[in-house]
């Protein structure tokens, strides 16, 4: 049976793959597709990829609908989905997925600099990006993150995270070819385009959600649809609530009286993953977001897209094997294209997204977390346990260090972590919450509590950054803050990344609650517009925006010449101070070209025995000050400064 399927499969001198004879299973499945498409022109190069990936696409989506009967056919339904992806992707982008499979490791380099915005907040549109390329160059940015531009409801929209449809831009941000003439601009650049693929739900306005919302028969089975409460009942005994304020429970319900899975927000309705067609459907609108020009996809929400009753409904098996299958497919039809996990989560489910078979870079929230533990703290202890156990993942990937995002920020470290350094995780929470939205004496910071639950305690923080450094309140200190948190954001190893406006110490923006559409979302006080002065303020050195910005490019040009700062590799120095924070950076290059950081989170001078650097070179120069170092003799730091020490003589 087996050899019958190889038989008169020869097209233009390529025969049947060798596995066809060994997997009948994989050997129907690539017959039908050549029988399909072999004759196509694109056919040949579609053919290389499909022989060395579809093994995997099939391992990972059987565990989901392998007991179809139907599962052989939807494969191939899937994968000329794919070939018509790959028909259509730009001849530049092909010779870029030529180029990236070719240096996979490309992401490592220390030169790699992210920055993330909102189109209409940071430039009013497509064209006022493009005006702005030079100067993300001035500044050295390698990644742009555009924060999500589709079609939404307004003002529903969840800041663009309720897409009512992945082919379709906001109108006021210009058209979907003007934001495809812009990716190319950026790609001129040196910068490559991310967008976020909003892949556990859409909004209740999408094509999709208006069909199964009219029973539609066709849309159906595409969201979680229920005639009454039994199901959501029976879920809800094991599921968390999300947004509490926004609605009770993980449904809402519709005016006909059926109850909707809608996890986040009651107008975005959860995608239901057990039905395959979803599966391909939204493969086909990820990979026309590939065919945009986008170099990275940030995963939305990965944490929540399988269901299952009886469990949390989060980081279950299922979402592993649905995010790997995308991978296995992007690396069909867009190798270019990679991942980037979002997953603020325990520590241990985070890591767990990450691979080269999955998501190859991640937001590093642990991190982003215990910097501001650190801050309110002056303690390192748990940043430096971090560093120390939870830094190092698997090679061939990435993190994404970020001291802020366009979200909230939430408490995300390990209670077990805490517990081992005589920390109750509950009761540190409570201080830290009090200590960012000003409730604690003595406080520099000027944050915004976010969805706060009196009955659980629980509670976020909103703020940029520039006010919860204490630059809202003048505090002496905030600008020397800010350029320590991304100090280590620069040099502990990933992909550092700047939420544009901190560049310039961008305060919070009080003003949103007086527009309805925001004014219940305390995360719009840090998503002020560009501040049109601190950015011509930028090059005044008198001003608080051009010392954090001047300073901030002096560590960005530092980085992109220490080849020590590229990949992740890190080994913690321990100062031996409670407030000094230490890690060797060695990269690929061992000896010589280490970096020692070193950083002070006190406003307190600090200082360092000598018998901390016995094992290094007696001489050392700071790259950042430029002052000599001798490591015979006692450190001592100003308040918050950080050193990047060398061998004196490099």
């Amino acid at each position: 049976m087996a050899t019958d399927l190889i038989s008169g499969l020869r097209v233009t001198g390529r025969t049947a793959p060798a596995w066809v004879t060994l997997d009948a299973q994989l050997g129907r499945v690539w017959q039908n597709l050549h029988q399909a498409l072999g004759r196509e022109s694109h056919w040949p190069a579609f053919d290389q990829r499909v022989r060395t990936h579809l093994q995997a696409l099939r391992d990972e989506l059987a565990p989901l609908y392998g007991n179809r009967a139907d599962f052989e056919a939807f494969l191939v339904r899937l994968l000329q989905t794919a070939f018509d992806a790959w028909r259509d992707r730009a001849p530049d982008l092909k010779a870029l997925d030529a180029q990236r499979e070719h240096d996979p490791d490309w992401f490592q380099s220390q030169r790699m600099l992210g920055g993330v915005c909102y189109v209409d907040l940071f430039a009013g549109n497509f064209r006022g990006i493009e005006a702005q390329i030079p100067y993300f160059q001035e500044l050295g940015l390698t990644y742009l993150h555009l924060m999500p531009p589709f079609l939404c409801p307004e003002p529903h929209s969840d800041g663009g995270y309720a897409v009512s449809s992945y082919r379709a831009t906001k109108p006021s941000l210009g058209s979907i070819d003007e934001l495809r003439h812009l990716s190319e601009k950026l790609r001129e650049a040196g910068i490559s385009l991310v967008l976020d693929f909003v892949f556990n739900h859409t909004s209740d306005e999408h094509d999709w959600a208006v069909g199964a919302r009219a029973n539609d028969p066709a849309y159906q089975d595409y969201f979680y649809l229920f005639p009454d409460r039994t199901q959501p009942d029976a879920y809800e005994r094991t599921v968390r609530e999300i947004f509490p304020d926004e609605h009770p429970g993980a449904f809402s319900q519709l005016d006909d009286g059926r109850w909707v899975w809608t996890t986040f927000h009651s107008y975005q309705w959860d995608l239901n993953y057990s039905n395959p067609e979803v599966f391909r459907a939204m493969a086909g609108e990820m990979l026309f977001i590939a065919n945009l020009g986008v170099e990275f996809l940030r995963m939305d929400a990965v944490a929540f897209i399988w269901k299952r009753l009886g469990t949390s409904c989060e980081n279950l098996p299922e979402a592993h094997h649905l995010l790997r299958a995308y991978n296995a497919l992007a690396r069909i039809a867009a190798p270019a294209l990679l991942f980037k996990s979002e997953a603020i989560v325990h520590p241990d489910d985070v890591v767990a997204y990450i691979s080269p078979a999955e998501c190859q870079i991640s937001y590093n929230p642990l991190q982003m977390a215990l910097l501001w533990n650190t801050l309110a703290t002056r303690q390192v202890d748990m940043l430096q346990k971090a560093l120390a156990e939870r830094h190092h993942i698997a090679p061939g990937t990435a993190w994404v260090n970020y001291v802020r995002s366009h979200d909230d920020i939430g408490w995300t470290f390990a209670d077990e972590d805490a517990l081992q350094l005589g920390i109750n995780g509950f009761d540190h929470r409570q201080f830290l919450n009090r200590f960012y939205v000003n409730r604690f004496p003595g406080s520099f910071a000027r944050g915004v509590p976010f969805q706060d639950n009196p009955a659980t305690g629980d509670c976020r923080i909103s703020g940029t950054a520039a006010s919860l450094c204490g630059l809202e309140q003048g505090d002496a200190h905030a600008v020397a803050r800010m350029l320590l948190l991304y100090g280590v954001a620069l040099s502990s190893g990933g992909i550092p990344l700047i939420y544009l406006g901190d560049e310039v110490g961008t305060l919070d923006d009080h003003g949103y609650v007086n527009d309805p559409g925001k004014a219940g979302d305390s995360r719009w006080v840090h998503r002020p517009a560009r501040d049109e002065q601190r950015y011509a303020d930028r090059r005044d050195p008198s001003t608080d925006a051009g010392r954090l910005h001047a300073g901030l490019r002096h560590l960005i040009a530092l980085r992109r010449h220490l080849p020590a700062l590229a990949g992740g590799h890190l080994v913690p120095f321990y100062a031996k101070n409670p407030s000094v924070l230490g890690y060797l950076r060695d990269g690929a290059q061992g000896g010589a070209g280490n970096v020692l950081v070193l950083g002070n989170f006190s406003e307190h001078p600090q200082t360092i025995a000598a018998e901390v650097f016995s094992a290094m070179p007696a001489r050392m120069v700071d790259l950042i000050g430029q002052s000599a170092f001798e490591a015979r003799s006692p450190v001592t730091l100003a308040p918050y400064q950080m050193v990047w020490l060398v061998p004196r003589g490099m």
